[in-house]
């Protein structure tokens, strides 16, 4: 017999399990690894970003439609999915800023924050677990905080003095941070869709690289490349069904599948940490566990 592997990806809200390693968690969930999707917050705060939803409805109903769209998704994606019961924390726009609302997830003291992910990661017992870099992969305080929370829960699952109530301890072997919005990723993508004789939806987002002379430091901070190029239909499947949050019409489809492919055919992360041996760079997120799980 040998034990099946588990992989967990925590995410802040619903959506961004599909919009962040989804061709990943499809790839692995065909091979027959169990994947998990934890979600911090019910995205009851997020906008309507889809045109036609923006509706009064829709609004008036959006903590409950989020939740379908994400049933949805999992069922597409074939992952297994949990949610940590926290509320969202909104984006706060505007100079000054404005405060966060009291009850939100990034205002959590951490100790409670990291509470159910432990617990989660106890009863599933995952091997690897995937979540956003310190800077959330953008600066919305809900993707900080995971980030928070998905570091203090890979060291607190594993030791039995903290946490009791929760059960047996249990120690992930591996934590990535995923780099999926590289420059050198949209250079590639967007010189293969020009190549193609289409009309790039990259060349503006460059432009403001180039004018802001930013250093590409996702590039620079990857270690793991997996292919899962197969699998960006059933990523951009799982994407509209978020249906409140992605407009079908926009950028993120402009690109056919087979441009992106050829283009990039991976999906990229950074190893943060590790208890196994492993030689870097990697194409399997599971490297170095795979031997000392089988038997």
């Amino acid at each position: 017999m040998s034990e099946q592997l588990r992989l967990m990806a925590v995410h802040a809200h619903p959506d961004d399990e599909s919009s962040k390693g989804a061709a990943t968690m499809a790839r692995y969930v065909r091979e027959g690894v169990r994947v998990m999707v934890a979600t911090c917050t019910g995205g009851e705060r997020g906008s309507v970003l889809n045109p036609a939803m923006d509706r009064p409805e829709v609004w008036e109903h959006l903590s409950e439609i989020r939740r379908k769209e994400m049933e949805a998704a999992r069922e597409i994606l074939g992952v297994e999915q949990a949610w940590l019961g926290f509320v969202d924390s909104g984006l706060p726009e505007g100079d000054p800023l404005p405060p966060l609302p009291e009850d939100c997830f990034a205002l959590q003291p951490l100790e409670v924050a990291t509470a159910p992910l432990v617990r989660l990661i106890r009863e599933f017992r995952p091997h690897v677990v995937t979540t956003y870099d310190e800077n959330g992969g953008y600066p919305h305080p809900d993707h900080i905080m995971c980030h928070q929370v998905s570091v203090e829960a890979f060291e607190a699952a594993g030791d039995p003095e903290r946490y009791q109530e929760f059960g047996e301890p249990w120690q992930p072997l591996k934590l990535y941070y995923q780099m999926g919005f590289s420059r050198k990723r949209i250079e590639a993508l967007h010189a293969e869709t020009v190549a193609a004789g289409l009309e790039s939806p990259y060349e503006e987002w460059l432009q403001k690289w180039s004018e802001n002379h930013e250093e590409d430091k996702a590039a620079l901070r990857v270690t793991t490349q997996v292919p899962c190029a197969d699998y960006f239909g059933i990523r951009d499947d799982a994407l509209r069904a978020h249906a409140t949050q992605v407009d079908p019409t926009g950028r993120w489809f402009q690109t056919p599948l087979d441009v992106q492919r050829k283009a990039w055919p991976t999906e990229d992360y950074e190893l943060a940490r590790s208890l196994v041996d492993t030689g870097i760079p990697e194409d399997d997120l599971f490297a170095g566990i795979t031997e000392s799980v089988h038997v």
